[in-house]
């Protein structure tokens, strides 16, 4: 795999820089970048992450003759066309977007606070100039000089990169481009301000460091390998809960005193509540701000636009009726989480209230699949210990995707956890990218599970070359000890395959263009490819090759494993309403002309109205919903919009008799990942289903 030439990269112990230089006449952005680092790096990788907070610092100092910063030296309206203009812009956003990355990905993983805070205040300034390259005009006229060129044949370009242009010019009219200066100049301030303020949000929950002391009687449910695990108060001799996820949701769903489970569900959405509110209600003033200076009726409309939902009435018929459908089997399955709730609270000894609360869902829905279905979910985990996890899990995506993973072990990564794979077409020998595995939380780390795209594969040099594609897969699990086992649950190894699917979505992606490379389809879409490939850890065929005792090595019992597949429709409508609460709730503030709306008493009605619960007194959900100043805004819709797609993609393609085969893996690759964003999603699902896709197996798969 060619890596970027000399002239454009050029890496030693003591300087790095990156430069654009394209012909005379087009002098792009001169990004400079001083470094002392003396990591190794694998091949083709041409990210910089610096050893220090002052070199991060200085990573970020961006040079230029005179301000913006983002000054670019242009060809004539006239002059411009496809090889001395767009080309060479389409390649500079692909080094752009290298330098952010490496500027931006230390905040989420590195270990050294002082450098995870440097690279927050550096994804600010990056963004900044950011902002100013798309609020040049001078460079939206002339892509709409070339796009004029294309329609009426005095230019050409490729399908891909015609389609660049286009969606440079929709993206400078949808940012007031078209508009008179003092409108721009407030849209281009708007969208600074909205970026700065959405790091400080999600920064403000990766760096939460909450937790709560309990004894271990009020832990009473948790298994004893789960309270040993958990630090010790040297003052009390407590035991210190954390609200990071491998303490949160065991607890949620295990704990048997309501208390308990009551108080860490309330600290757990009652993080960073002032500060995150006051800076939510912000970036909504802001998105309301920008929509009526862009004629957008709403927000959501303008978000929208480009997605296959396309408006904001799509997306609320879609929620209303799926809502309504759901409505009698969640009726149902209200009626029998009531009915364990009086069993248990009879067996406590403690009133029974008729009511499911917040903390009450996670805890009955575990009981519902443990009575109903005969699913224990403790000993189900003995089954699944991460190292067997991993392995089947990269032996299944290898498999059916005809990749092939090589571990890199001389490599530089930022923790001793991490592990870093070398992917190639097993068919070809080509070498399509590298992953890596960051699985086990720490302190400052990014709280969620994710999949980080670091670097893309788009052509470069004039499109001669093809860069190298990086991600990584973000997670927090359990972290084994010699002593003991990293057991994951069966949702955890579902998270795990589903972010994994991103990784080779990233991966396997092959485009001219960064603006479409990897996961860069229409939002609403972007989660289907992944989506789908949950449906293997429902798979016998599949679940046979990444579990196994911990201890003996013996397959997980027929008998565990025909109530684990049995129990995939427990809770179905609760769980799948719950996505409607959000999705809706997401909807509401961003159509809402209310500046004065309570968003937490919004999301309480939504979540009464849909669910029947009533938040917790005192709770603040919306702001720990990272979603809503994390590119998801008015679109987390697409969760449930995209798994319509997923459904149909698995049922056509693969079902269970074809989870492992190799063929629908090739066509699935072929028709689905390797186009990554260059073409619309339904034609990609058109070419692969060989029709236009439908929701008859979504419904079935919720059963409906």
């Amino acid at each position: 795999l060619a890596s970027i030439s000399s002239r454009l990269a050029f890496r030693s112990a003591r300087y790095c820089r990156l430069s654009v230089s394209v012909q005379p006449k087009l002098k792009l952005l001169v990004v400079t970048m001083a470094t002392t680092t003396t990591k190794k790096m694998p091949p083709g990788c041409l990210l910089s992450f610096p050893d220090s907070a002052e070199q991060l610092t200085k990573l970020s100092r961006i040079s230029s003759p005179s301000p913006p910063s983002s000054t670019i030296a242009t060809p004539a309206i006239q002059e411009a066309g496809v090889a001395n203009f767009a080309r060479p812009l389409a390649e500079f956003d692909a080094r752009f977007a290298l330098l952010q990355s490496g500027l931006d990905f230390v905040q989420h993983v590195f270990p050294d606070k002082a450098m995870r805070d440097a690279s927050s205040e550096a994804d600010k300034k990056i963004s900044e100039h950011q902002v100013d390259i798309e609020m040049r005009k001078d460079l939206y006229d002339r892509f709409a000089a070339v796009q004029d060129k294309l329609r009426t044949g005095g230019d050409s370009a490729s399908a891909e990169l015609t389609r660049y242009i286009e969606r440079c010019v929709t993206d400078g009219r949808r940012n007031g481009l078209g508009l008179d200066e003092a409108t721009r100049d407030r849209v281009k301030a708007i969208k600074t301000e909205m970026s700065s303020i959405s790091i400080e949000f999600n920064r403000n929950l990766s760096e939460d460091v909450s937790s709560l002391l309990m004894d271990r009687a009020e832990l009473a449910g948790l298994p004893d390998d789960f309270l040993d695990s958990l630090e010790k108060d040297a003052d009390s001799g407590k035991l210190r809960v954390t609200l990071k996820y491998p303490h949160y949701f065991p607890v949620m769903k295990l704990a048997e005193r309501p208390e308990t489970r009551r108080r860490i569900e309330l600290a757990f959405n009652t993080r960073c509540k002032e500060a995150n509110l006051a800076l939510l209600q912000r970036l909504l003033a802001l998105r309301r701000e920008r929509a009526k200076l862009l004629n957008y009726p709403t927000h959501a409309d303008y978000a929208l636009e480009l997605r296959m939902a396309k408006n904001a009435d799509t997306v609320a018929k879609f929620l209303s009726n799926l809502s309504e459908k759901l409505k009698p089997l969640q009726a149902k399955e209200r009626a029998r989480l009531l009915e364990v709730k009086r069993a248990d609270c009879d067996r406590l000894g403690i009133p029974f209230d008729d009511v499911i609360n917040p903390w009450d869902v996670r805890y009955f829905s575990n009981q519902v699949e443990r009575l109903d279905y005969s699913v224990d979910h403790e000993r189900l985990r003995q089954y699944f210990p991460i190292e067997k996890v991993t392995k089947g899990l990269l032996e299944i995506y290898q498999r059916i995707l005809g990749l092939k993973f090589t571990q890199v072990t001389d490599c530089w990564v930022w923790n001793p956890d991490v592990t870093l794979y070398n992917v190639e077409d097993s068919a070809t020998g080509e070498q399509i990218g590298y992953f890596y595995l960051d699985l086990y939380p720490r302190d400052g780390k990014y709280g969620h599970a994710a999949c980080f795209g670091l670097q893309p594969s788009c052509l470069v040099d004039n499109g001669t070359n093809r860069t190298t594609s990086i991600c990584a897969v973000v997670a927090n699990f359990t972290k084994p000890t010699p002593e003991k086992p990293s057991l994951l649950t069966h949702d955890e190894v579902e998270t795990f395959f589903h972010e994994f699917g991103h990784a080779m979505h990233n991966l396997c992606a092959r485009t001219e263009t960064y603006m479409f490379s990897g996961t860069s389809v229409e939002r609403d879409f972007v989660e289907a490819p992944s989506q789908m490939l949950e449906n293997w850890v429902w798979s016998k065929k599949s679940l046979a090759l990444m579990s196994g005792h911990y201890s003996t090595g013996e397959p997980i019992p027929d008998d565990l494993l025909q109530s684990l597949v049995a129990s995939r429709l427990a809770n179905t409508a609760f769980f799948n309403q719950r996505q409607i609460v959000l999705s809706s709730f997401d909807q509401a503030i961003h159509t809402s002309p209310d500046p004065n709306l309570d968003i937490c008493a919004e999301y309480a009605r939504i979540s009464n109205r849909i669910l029947g619960i009533q938040p917790s007194e005192g709770s603040a959900f919306p702001a720990n919903f990272g979603h809503l100043a994390g590119g998801y805004d008015a679109q987390y819709y697409g969760y449930m919009w995209s798994e319509v797609y997923s459904a149909d993609m698995f049922c056509t393609g693969f079902g269970e008799d074809k989870v492992l085969s190799p063929e629908a893996g090739a066509a699935y690759r072929r028709c689905i990942l390797q186009p990554g964003g260059s073409r619309d999603a339904v034609d990609m699902l058109r070419d692969f289903l060989g029709r236009d896709p439908t929701d008859a197996a979504f419904l079935k798969m919720k059963g409906l």
